[in-house]
This record gives structure tokens, sequence and C-alpha cells, in this order.
């Protein structure tokens, strides 16, 4: 794979995060253009999930800097970091994180609603993802009424209700069996392409990566370009 020739969306240079004596990231760097889709792949313990949540200005880290769209991140308020993860970021995790009291159409809203846009135009736009995500039948049911392929799909239309730039997925098929797992990816990478959003891939899985336009792996806190950049 080659790397993407166009502007860094977000850059974090020399990150290091310690919990107790245990590095978690040891000096890494990372890049990723807008539109771009990047796999990060590593062992577990390898300092996977710690990146992302580095990047997402979720965790501070303990050195090194972070830039996204020409903001310093680490010099953000936590006011301006939390208002940046919910209006320009989107996320997708293993388990997908519903919420079990509200229905999937609610759960798609969620964000929209959090951001003060109303309920029949954030419902709206709720259904035509579902729609895009083919699970648009399951717009009045809830969490625990689905399969968890479906979940994770509706997930997926959750994360990129608000139209983001930059879209963080942890780990999200680890919890699906292999087949669930190529449909939600495939899904989930067409959509973004479509909106021209960026993501951000972790996963331990090498046909999960396969759907990345690049990938770079971490091992023992440090990361390196499978494109031959560091």
């Amino acid at each position: 794979m080659t790397a993407v020739s166009r502007p860094a969306l977000l850059t974090a240079e020399r990150l290091s995060k310690t919990y107790g004596a245990t590095p978690a990231l040891d000096g890494a760097g990372f890049s990723i253009a807008a539109g771009e889709v990047v796999a990060v792949m590593g062992p577990s313990g390898s300092g996977k999930s710690t990146l992302l949540q580095c990047l997402a200005g979720i965790v501070p880290p303990d050195e090194g800097q972070i830039r996204y769209r020409d903001r310093d991140m680490l010099t953000l308020t936590d006011a301006a970091r939390s208002a940046l993860r919910r209006e320009e970021f989107g996320f997708v995790f293993q388990f997908g994180q519903l919420v079990p009291e509200l229905t999937c159409l609610e759960n798609v809203a969620l964000p929209l609603r959090l951001s003060g846009v109303g309920r029949r135009p954030a419902e709206a736009k709720a259904a035509e993802l579902l729609s895009r995500l083919e699970v648009d039948d399951l717009a009045g049911k809830r969490p625990g009424q689905v399969s968890g392929g479906q979940g994770q799909r509706v997930a997926v239309a959750r994360s990129l209700v608000n139209n983001p730039r930059l879209l963080f997925a942890d780990e999200p098929t680890g919890a699906l069996d292999s087949l669930n797992g190529e449909r939600v990816m495939g899904l989930l990478v067409a959509a973004a392409r479509e909106a021209g959003t960026a993501v951000v891939l972790v996963t331990h899985e090498t046909r999960v990566a396969a759907y990345s336009d690049r990938e770079v792996v971490v091992r023992d806190g440090r990361v390196r370009d499978m494109a031959g950049a560091v």
C-alpha cells in the first residue's frame, strides 16, 4: 500500500504515555489525511487503543504534540475537546455501546439531539443513515432486540450522523463473526468514503485492515508505517 499524498488532517509527534511503571506509548508518531482510512495494527498491549484515545483527545499524553486542523489539541480546554468529539469526531467501539433504553432510531439520532438539533430533523437524518447501513427495519427496535451484527451497523450509523471529519473505530468487528465483520466493515468504509470522512481503524485482524488505504503497526509503544514512513 502507498501513503496518500494529501494534506494532513491530524498529526501526532513524539507521543509518550505511561501507566504506573508500564509505558503504553514511547515516542509514537501518526498522521492521517482528510478522507483517508488508516489501519492501526499490533498485538494486544502494544499501545493501539492508547494511541487512539490520545489522538481523540480522550486521554492526554504525558509528552508530545497532537495537531488537528492546525490546532494544538493539548492546549484546548476540556470543554473545547468535548465539543470537538461531539461535533467533528465519530466513534465506533467493539461492543457498539448503544443505549439500551432507546430505540435504534433514537440511538442514531442521539449525537444530533445532544448538539441541540430538533427531534424531527435529527430522526430524519438518523433514518437516512439506518437505510444506508441497511438496517432501517430496526428503527423501532431496542438494542436488546437485534443481533450483534445489526447492532454494530446501528452503531456505525450513529458514528456518522453528525457528518464527522474524523472517525475513530476501535476493534469495530472484534465481537462479530467473520461474515458479519466483513459486512460491517464494507458498509462502514463505503459510508465514510461517501461522506469524505477520515477513519482511524484500530484492529488486530488483517482482513479488517485490508479495507484501509494504509497500515501502521504499533509495537512496544512505537509506530511504524508499513508504507515506509515512521
